[in-house]
């Protein structure tokens, strides 16, 4: 099936209501005003067929940016702030950069050796020149990697597969997300708020959980994405009930059911849905029903998207997937049929798929193989729980034992009866070599920049 078009991203911003918003942590835009206004202290012309780097540090600015861009440079490179100055000049050469946006000039001598263009969230009045669009290439860096981070190219049309296709235009929906928008996850939900004509609200790094959500409050924000750990966190927030949302949206980490009937409980008005996407396979399905995993039945089905499994591999390919990797070096970024491998492994069930683990995040338990997150699904289900981690332990003996760190509830008291209620539950729903051999009880977990549970090595 051939590709959904997508139009210039600016077209999708032409609406009749002028109350649509971007809104930041500190500062405002009304989208209607980009018709006649521009955050770029540089004229549009001059960036036709350039190489651009977005490296803001707000991302407010970095999606006005974005906007204004698309349909006139060749490349849009989207840097979340996360990624270290020590890979600037690799990623620089790799992606072929010969501009740099930046809100901050002082903060960004790195570039020095490229063309600068300053980007605020204060328009000023320009003449629009009138000059076709043309096809701009999105790069976005994956996540969970470290070292020098990857890059693949997308297009506007496989960004938007998903969007265009499920979205209906209604003003009144406000959207927003735990994410940062340079990232996959985040993009979808920018690209889903200009398309389908309502506002979205951004996060900011630096914003305490409690003082995002009371902002999300006073924005009447109705569509709400994150991952799986994000939502643990609001849970955990005293500020949890500053938000009433008409839906929910989980991607990026396994959603299993604990905090999917979490999230329920608490937000009794509200759809939940949680969604599988890569940034290198794209957007492949959502799920509705509330329950963990998938239908059996999507897996072979024809359609826009195809899947498959390879060695309990989900394997995807659709119009959705990302053209390629920048730069040499990568391993090709789909297989000869052109499936893309997404590195999750699943278990059917019944009727139904369920994501296990990642293929590269496996432990190895005296030969025998342990997903840390079906263990973590497992101690999630502890009514005194609120998430855990799971993680390798170096063992003379099996090469590795099983460690989980568990947050619990603000009312539950830590003691050696609850330890021992957790490790019953395991060991009745776990093979014995995947049942944790230390508990630790922890005040906190630590979440990556991209809204995952931040996982080590021990």
């Amino acid at each position: 099936m051939p590709p959904v078009e997508a139009r210039w991203l600016r077209d999708w911003i032409s609406s009749e209501n002028r109350e649509r918003q971007l809104c930041g942590r500190s500062a405002e835009v009304a989208l209607a005003a980009l018709a006649q206004g521009s955050s770029l202290d540089a004229d549009l012309a001059s960036l036709r067929g350039r190489c651009v780097l977005i490296a803001t540090r707000d991302q407010l600015t970095a999606a006005l940016a974005a906007i204004e861009l698309d349909g006139v440079v060749r490349r849009l490179v989207l840097m979340p702030p996360e990624v270290s100055h020590e890979h600037l000049a690799a990623i620089m050469a790799d992606a072929a950069v010969d501009v740099v946006v930046c809100d901050d000039v002082e903060k960004h001598a790195g570039f020095d050796a490229v063309s600068r263009v300053f980007c605020g969230s204060a328009l000023r009045a320009v003449e629009r020149g009138c000059f076709d669009p043309q096809p701009t290439e999105w790069v976005l860096f994956t996540s969970g990697t470290t070292g020098r981070p990857k890059m693949v190219i997308h297009s506007l049309a496989g960004l938007a597969g998903a969007v265009i296709r499920g979205g209906k235009r209604d003003s009144a929906t406000v959207w927003s997300t735990f994410y940062d928008i340079r990232r996959y996850g985040g993009l979808q939900i920018f690209l889903r708020a200009l398309h389908d004509g309502g506002s979205l609200v951004l996060s900011d790094a630096d914003e305490p959980v409690g003082e995002f959500l009371a902002r999300l409050g006073r924005q009447r924000v109705t569509h709400i994405s994150g991952t799986p750990s994000h939502w643990r966190c609001v849970l955990m927030s005293a500020g949890a009930q500053a938000i009433s949302p008409r839906y929910i949206r989980l991607s990026g980490e396994i959603a299993d059911q604990a905090i999917l009937n979490h999230l329920a409980a608490s937000y009794p008005g509200a759809r939940i849905g949680h969604a599988f996407a890569s940034t290198e396979a794209g957007v492949g399905f959502d799920v509705n029903d509330g329950r963990a995993g998938f239908p059996a039945s999507l897996i072979g089905a024809p359609g826009e998207v195809e899947m498959k499994i390879v060695e309990a591999s989900l394997r995807i390919r659709s119009p959705r997937t990302a053209i390629g990797y920048v730069g040499g070096g990568a391993a090709p970024l789909a297989d000869a049929d052109g499936f893309v491998d997404t590195g999750d492994m699943l278990e059917l069930i019944g009727n139904r798929y369920y994501f296990a683990g990642r293929k590269g995040g496996i432990i190895n338990v005296g030969g025998l193989k342990v997903h840390p997150e079906e263990v973590e699904a497992v101690i999630n289900r502890h009514p005194q729980v609120r998430m855990s981690l799971v993680r390798p332990h170096k063992s003379p003996i099996t090469g590795a034992i099983v460690v989980a760190e568990v947050v619990l509830r603000e009312e539950a008291a830590e003691a050696p009866a609850l330890r021992d209620e957790i490790l019953q539950l395991c060991r009745e729903q776990l093979a014995q070599y995947k049942v944790p051999a230390v508990i630790r009880f922890v005040p906190v977990l630590a979440v990556t920049a991209s809204g995952k549970l931040e996982r080590r090595h021990g």
